[in-house]
């Protein structure tokens, strides 16, 4: 997918805030329970399949339910989209309210299916 170079500004404002963390590292914190893994895509891209072990919280309704779902700021968060953009918008977001251990997964769902992530449909 070709994004706008406006969009990629906005992301590349986000990322220089956000912590970026690999696919590597994301499956080591999932199989020990230390971290919460939270897709942010689309409801249809969740459906078509998704990360073993991860939460559903679209990127539309994310900030608007975080709370409720994960009360504790400091609980270890890491989010993932397609490819690493819409997670770095809300892990910002998170991070401006208040969450202090939040992280996008650098890749994204793509690159989590490329290296054999264990996935659920």
């Amino acid at each position: 997918m070709k994004h706008s170079p406006a969009f990629l500004r906005l992301v590349e404002d986000a990322k220089a805030r956000v912590r970026e963390i690999s696919i590597d590292e994301t499956r080591k914190k999932l199989e020990s329970g230390s971290a919460r893994v939270i897709d942010v895509r689309e409801e249809s891209e969740w459906a078509a399949g998704h990360i073993r072990g991860a939460e559903y919280m679209g990127r539309g309704v994310l900030e608007r339910d975080i709370e409720q779902r994960v009360p504790d700021r400091n609980a270890e968060l890491i989010l993932y989209c397609g490819g690493g953009f819409r997670s770095a918008l809300s892990a910002d977001n998170l991070q401006k309210m208040g969450y202090t251990n939040v992280a996008s997964m650098a890749g994204g769902w793509r690159e989590w299916k490329e290296t054999g992530g264990a996935v659920d449909r």
